[in-house]
């Protein structure tokens, strides 16, 4: 036992990260995740909304920290607004509402107070692009035939991504893929990454999507380039202001957003696959 717990602190030295609350509270997020489409989708939607409005208290509380005054009302108003567009609109709604939303925000900005317009307008524009726009393509997961399957493929390929890419780090990692924005982040990291997500979503599609196995291996390299790319921002982001993570609300992960950065970055590539697939009958 006391080998077990030396392995477990000498991995969260070397990770920066409490590994056992970590894997517990995934497991949980996937009981929630799948028990609410099961159930019922519309359960599930309302679902996304409530953690994307959290991560909007999260990213406007950051912002503070970075002297980055915005109010939250506006950033909650334009979230709902595109999430319940895309859910009964789909990509259209989706498209729409983000149109809408945005220079709606930006008024209320330029009214509130003309102070530091262009940085707290931009940055209030990342926010909604950043947040509930890209949540809004997993809701577009889940109005897809087979919804479970779908959400399955895109929950697969985020968390082969990123736990091999986690212990292949803390295990070989030698080599910084971008020391000046996440300094553990390694190319072993991200090979072992590529070999294990590449694999387990090739066997997804061909197993539980009965599609072709070199489909499923392509959309897993996809998927390691954009979720690679969604935790490249949000380190930059975090780096920018000063801040290890965007919260606490979730024990060995940080806030919501440390958790979903890559999913985020990810879910507009997995829809796109899914409707290729189903517009040239793949």
């Amino acid at each position: 036992m006391d080998d077990i717990h030396s392995i477990n602190e000498a991995i969260n030295r070397r990770a920066g990260r409490k590994l056992l609350p970590s894997i517990g509270v995934s497991f949980a997020i996937l009981a929630i995740v799948f028990g609410a489409l099961k159930l019922n989708p519309l359960i599930f939607a309302v679902f996304v909304w409530i953690v994307m409005l959290l991560a909007i208290r999260e990213i406007v509380r950051a912002y503070k920290g970075g002297d980055i005054d915005l109010p939250g009302l506006p950033l909650y108003v334009a979230a709902t607004s595109i999430l319940a567009a895309a859910w009964f609109g789909k990509i259209e709604g989706l498209a729409i509402s983000l149109a809408v939303a945005i220079p709606n925000v930006m008024v209320y900005l330029l009214l509130a107070s003309p102070k530091d317009f262009v940085k707290r307008s931009t940055a209030a524009v990342f926010a909604i692009f950043y947040i509930p726009f890209l949540a809004g393509f997993v809701l577009l997961l889940a109005h897809l035939n087979s919804p479970i399957s779908k959400i399955f493929t895109l929950v697969v390929l985020v968390s082969f991504n990123d736990t091999f890419a986690y212990f292949s780090g803390v295990l070989f990692g030698k080599h910084p893929m971008a020391p000046h924005i996440s300094p553990k982040k390694t190319w072993e990291g991200l090979a072992g990454a590529i070999v294990a997500t590449t694999f387990a979503t090739a066997s997804v599609f061909y197993f539980v999507l009965d599609d072709y196995f070199w489909l499923g291996a392509l959309v897993g390299v996809l998927g390691v380039i954009t979720a690679t790319c969604g935790d490249l921002i949000e380190s930059a982001v975090k780096r920018d202001l000063r801040i290890k993570d965007m919260g606490t609300i979730l024990p060995g992960h940080g806030g919501i957003l440390d958790r979903v950065d890559s999913l985020l970055f990810t879910a507009p590539s997995v829809w796109l696959i899914f409707e290729l697939i189903q517009h040239f009958n793949l």
